[in-house]
């Protein structure tokens, strides 16, 4: 099987309209489509600075996040495996109208799609132009969600919906982020995520760790997120 076989596989399992695209689209997305590879750290787009493409994750995940003038980050959602990211290429969305840093969670793979194709297929089919509203309808709930927890939920019940969260999704008892990692997830400053911490430690709720949380007594963390 030849690259261009491969390449139209994964973007076809991962594309959820592709079956709705005319072979002529499928193959305008193709034409500039590429594999992209970044490490875990890594910038992927940086505001209005970059309008790389949309990207099909094939493996890892990225943050999408906003930047303050005083170096301040607010997580608004992050994206996995299977997922598009579409603010990627904001420059072709005219809906948006705000800047946001997207970075790579964890090594990742994915197939990038350029913005002009992309804006062209869209143009023209109305299943590529629905998904990327119902894409951009579904993380702007995210976003309400973050500023909800932000401006309305106590940082300790903010703690631990992020904590029990990522427990949930990973099925293992231990977070695996740093005091520092956890503050931009949650949108605070690390010394009060150490505070909080270790509080929790010492309600025997969670064990603390070098680079990491182990969750010792769910039901009381669960408590916590109500």
């Amino acid at each position: 099987m030849d690259k261009d076989t491969n390449l139209r596989s994964a973007a076809e399992a991962l594309y959820p309209e592709w079956e709705r695209l005319s072979e002529a689209q499928q193959d305008a997305l193709l034409l500039g489509a590429r594999r992209v590879k970044y490490k875990k750290g890594e910038c992927v787009h940086r505001g209005s600075l970059d309008c790389i493409g949309v990207l099909l994750i094939e493996k890892g995940g990225l943050r999408v996040y906003m930047l303050s003038d005083e170096g301040k980050e607010i997580t608004l959602y992050r994206l996995a495996e299977g997922d598009m990211c579409i603010l990627s290429a904001s420059c072709v969305i005219t809906t948006i109208t705000f800047d946001v840093h997207i970075d790579a969670e964890s090594e990742l793979e994915a197939i990038l799609l350029t913005p002009d194709a992309y804006a062209e297929v869209c143009d023209e089919n109305i299943y590529a132009e629905c998904l990327s509203y119902k894409i951009l309808s579904d993380r702007f709930s995210d976003v309400m969600w973050a500023m909800q927890q932000i401006l309305f939920m106590s940082f300790d019940r903010r703690l631990a919906v992020f904590l029990w969260d990522e427990i949930a999704k990973s099925g293992e008892d231990t977070v695996s982020f740093t005091h520092e990692q956890i503050a931009k997830y949650t949108g605070s400053a690390r010394e009060v995520v150490t505070r909080m911490l270790n509080y929790f430690s010492s309600e025997g709720i969670v064990e603390l760790m070098r680079g990491g949380v182990k969750i010792i007594d769910r039901e009381k963390l669960k408590a916590l997120t109500r």
